[in-house]
């Protein structure tokens, strides 16, 4: 857990890798699609905080909170690469990695609805972003690299999770949701 800590801190002081994101990503449009979210930390932050509160609430939420920020990234790639502007899109994805942060730290366990709405609100966010900055050829085989990209984001956060939960070091996977959200806000404020 240590290592994973001085990762977070050492990627969210260093704003131009944690942001860097922009351009073409090894030339084929899926390459690039699936590079683009794991590319910047400030997606992966996210996305993994996803996952991570979705072990700490169980039941339904396993499922529903990945798939519901997936297909609304979707949505919100397609905004962005026809252009279809949304306000505050790097200040809303900067928000998600916060508010998800803190929400698998403290375990919250909201009505699915809710939990629902606010990640496919976040993941309308950071689709934008990736259909804003994708390529204008290959639209569709762009948005399955980053939706696969971002599925395996939220495993590994929820694979993580259950596994320290499984351990009974459910304390630890609060404490990475909590590195999660002060990386955000590190970022945030860089």
């Amino acid at each position: 857990m240590k290592r994973f800590s001085l990762l977070l801190a050492a990627a969210a002081l260093v704003p131009q890798i944690a942001l860097a994101h922009v351009g073409d990503h090894g030339g084929s449009p899926f390459l690039s699609g699936v590079m683009h979210p794991v590319s910047g930390a400030d997606h992966v932050l996210a996305m993994v905080a996803v996952g991570l509160w979705a072990a700490v609430t169980g039941g339904r939420a396993l499922l529903a909170l990945p798939l519901a920020f997936v297909a609304a990234m979707l949505a919100g790639g397609g905004l962005g690469a026809t252009g279809i502007g949304l306000p505050g899109v790097e200040p809303m994805i900067l928000a998600s990695i916060v508010l998800i942060g803190l929400l698998a730290a403290l375990a919250w366990r909201a009505p699915l609805a809710l939990g629902v709405g606010i990640v496919t609100v976040f993941g309308l966010f950071h689709g934008h972003a990736h259909g804003t900055e994708g390529p204008a050829a290959g639209l569709m085989v762009y948005g399955a690299g980053f939706a696969l990209a971002t599925m395996a984001l939220h495993l590994a956060g929820l694979g993580l999770g259950l596994a320290l939960n499984a351990l009974s070091a459910r304390g630890a996977t609060r404490a990475l949701g909590a590195g999660t959200a002060v990386a955000g806000l590190a970022l945030a404020f860089s």
